[in-house]
């Protein structure tokens, strides 16, 4: 008997519960997420209607990368899941200045449109809505922004992408320019003669 006890008692160390061994060992997603809008989207059939659900998500990394998507679904968790995978194949690779952007942008989509500018450092994050989810799971800590236009949420937040999408490198070389001479008198009296001996 006292065999058995034993015997099951090293079983029951080996469960992992709340408090095993493998609770803190979690691993951290490659994109954070936030839900920017949930809504019940109805569609009226011959015997009635048909509910739905429309999500609308923001994923990014913190790192310059960030992405919008939008999906519906038969229940919250399905229509999640697809506007997540929806998002994960409009990412948009922003090139980052510290904790700001480069230089002003501007973007439109539908009636939203969105302006950005590059702040100092400790200014902060200021925007609201949409266009603060966007640039907060982006990585940008220091900004100032402004919607104007539309405040649907998905517009905003699809203005804010387009806008980021035409952000430049700043540190990539510019293209050189050949330099155009100047005409000044003396170069014009210099000639003269030369077009005379053709003649």
């Amino acid at each position: 008997m006292q065999t058995g006890n034993k015997e099951s008692a090293v079983k029951g160390s080996g469960r992992r519960g709340r408090g095993g061994r493998g609770a803190g060992r979690r691993e951290k997603p490659e994109y954070d997420q936030k839900l920017l809008d949930l809504a019940r989207v109805t569609r009226v059939v011959k015997g009635g209607r048909r509910f739905r659900f429309r999500a609308t998500i923001v994923i990014g990394n913190r790192k310059g990368k960030v992405g919008v998507g939008v999906a519906k679904g038969s229940d919250v968790s399905n229509a999640i899941q697809k506007a997540f995978a929806s998002a994960k194949k409009n990412l948009v690779s922003v090139p980052l200045m510290g904790g700001s952007i480069a230089h002003a942008v501007a973007g439109k989509y539908g009636s939203a449109k969105v302006l950005l500018k590059p702040a100092t450092a400790g200014r902060g994050l200021i925007a609201g809505g949409a266009v603060r989810a966007v640039m907060d799971l982006l990585g940008i800590k220091d900004i100032v922004t402004k919607s104007l236009g539309s405040s649907n949420k998905l517009n905003v937040a699809q203005a804010t992408l387009v806008a980021l999408a035409t952000l430049k490198n700043v540190a990539e070389p510019v293209a050189e320019v050949a330099p155009v001479k100047a005409e000044t008198p003396e170069t014009k009296k210099e000639e003269a003669p030369t077009e005379a001996v053709k003649a």
